[in-house]
């Protein structure tokens, strides 16, 4: 695709930007945001806020308003009520029904340790062996439920990364869908959203690269549409580690909006002129507009924090 030119056959593009409250927006976050704007926008198409609000013990009081707060305040404009998983548990647990009655589904006993002793490591953590595929262990009861992959295979041209090619089996195995502690996993979440929402495109972050492979597998299962993805390099520390909240990222100065802007611009490789650090909060956002080369990202993985 071309920068500015739509590529879905309906010309129709609409895109979204799904934060977990596990705590502030730093710069990484704030990168990927960006990225997903400028794509949806130089394409004339919508941009969604979704809160990816499903794993309570691992959110933040007040991280979502504090979230939302701070896109704000760095000029994001989103399409429509802003989302929030919590809100969508109906149709998860639907999703989750269909997916046992038709056998797709199965449950699981194993433990971590359990699997932890058995099992082989892949891009995303550990393989998981089948052990409860053909049924449970006598006396065992069902912790998580899981999803049958068999021989799939998921294929799709990313956005950033090129072709991709993965067998489930080699890579990920018969993954969670609802987890021991009864909530639904992000896999099956982020799957529905996405596809009963209507997205056609998802850019996001190079970590969550093998998550789609997943997510396509269920959205397949389920009917639902499948979202052209592109993952964008991650910004990575002078340590080498990811910008993250589970690494204590410092959060991103939201009082100071375009020097913030402007350092996740050039971090993109987008070359911003340094007097556009003197401009208004809309003329840099008209420049990141008309002056967006998502091509500059093409192959990357990860990105130095500038």
């Amino acid at each position: 695709m071309r920068s500015g030119i739509p590529d879905t056959a309906s010309g129709t593009y609409r895109g979204r930007f799904a934060p977990s409250p596990t705590g502030p927006l730093h710069f990484g976050s704030l990168l990927t945001a960006m990225a997903s704007y400028l794509e949806a926008r130089r394409n004339a198409g919508e941009w969604l806020l979704r809160i990816d609000d499903i794993d309570p013990p691992r959110e933040q009081p007040g991280a979502a308003d504090a979230i939302i707060r701070a896109l704000n305040r760095f000029g994001f404009r989103w399409d429509g009520e802003i989302r929030y998983q919590s809100r969508s548990l109906a149709r998860y647990r639907d999703a989750l029904n269909r997916l046992r009655e038709e056998g797709i589904a199965y449950g699981c006993t194993c433990t971590r340790r359990d699997i932890a002793a058995v099992a082989r490591s892949g891009p995303n953590g550990l393989i998981y062996p089948g052990t409860c595929r053909h049924g449970l262990p006598p006396g065992r009861r069902t912790r998580a439920w899981r999803i049958r992959c068999g021989v799939a295979r998921i294929r799709f041209e990313d956005r950033f990364q090129g072709a991709i090619d993965v067998s489930l089996a080699d890579t990920v195995g018969d993954f969670v869908i609802r987890r021991a502690d009864g909530h639904i996993a992000y896999h099956l979440a982020a799957a529905v959203d996405d596809g009963s929402d209507g997205i056609s495109h998802v850019v996001r972050g190079h970590d969550l690269l093998w998550c789609t492979p997943p997510q396509h597998y269920l959205q397949q299962q389920l009917g639902l549409r499948q979202p052209r993805c592109g993952h964008v390099p991650v910004v990575v520390a002078s340590n080498g580690q990811k910008l993250s909240k589970q690494n204590l990222a410092p959060p991103v100065d939201d009082e100071r909006p375009i020097m913030e802007l402007w350092r996740v611009l050039d971090a993109l490789r987008q070359q911003p002129p340094p007097q556009l650090q003197r401009e208004s909060l809309t003329r840099l956002w008209e420049w990141a507009l008309q002056n967006w080369q998502p091509e500059r990202l093409q192959g990357l993985t990860t990105l130095p924090t500038p």
